[in-house]
């Protein structure tokens, strides 16, 4: 379980294919506190750590995780926002993010405004998620409360502290971004269309 709220950004050092998997090495600031088998949110994806040396860890993503994901997108060099699992009785800051990334989106749209920045995604409506005006949803992995609310396309206004601490700052528009919509959402939607 986790928050959306981003600890650090990683650095991935490797990336090695074996099979229909990818085993990716990053490099972060809490890499030294990680230990194997620890659940790690990487751009909003739970991975598990299978490996760690010096301040690298190394993380496996399976061919169904890549078939959702942006993480078989990635390449060396590039920067990955991480989160580590919540503790029991932390502040909850954002909201509850299980690491299971529902689909992907492309950014369609960025705009500069007075004092923040309005990422605008589309995504594929015959999935079945839905957003809804003010509520939350998880774009690679950070927690944001949605606006402009459409059938398959909504925007999200950004601070400048959450785009200097997360890979928003890198994000260019037709870039593919991890999803996650709001799991409580998501169980209504389910009840009400049974």
């Amino acid at each position: 379980m986790f928050t959306g709220i981003i600890e650090t950004l990683g650095t991935i050092k490797n990336i090695v294919k074996e099979q229909d998997n990818i085993h990716l090495t990053i490099k972060s600031s809490f890499t030294n506190e990680l230990k194997v088998d620890q659940s790690v949110a990487h751009n909003g994806v739970c991975l598990t750590v299978v490996n760690i040396k010096n301040d690298e860890y190394t993380v496996t993503a399976i061919k169904e995780t890549l078939r959702k994901t942006n993480i078989g997108n990635l390449a060396k060099s590039n920067s990955i926002n991480l989160e580590r699992g919540m503790k029991l009785g932390d502040r909850l800051d954002g909201h509850i993010v299980q690491g299971h990334v529902d689909q992907t989106a492309i950014c369609v749209g960025i705009k500069k405004e007075n004092g923040s920045t309005i990422f605008t995604f589309n995504y594929d409506s015959l999935s079945k998620n839905i957003t809804i005006e003010k509520g939350s949803i998880t774009v690679n992995g950070v927690s944001l409360t949605v606006i402009n609310s459409k059938e398959n396309e909504f925007s999200v206004a950004i601070i400048p502290y959450t785009i200097e601490n997360t890979n928003f700052k890198y994000l260019t528009q037709g870039d593919i971004v991890n999803l996650e919509f709001d799991v409580i959402g998501k169980y209504v939607s389910k009840l009400t269309s049974s």
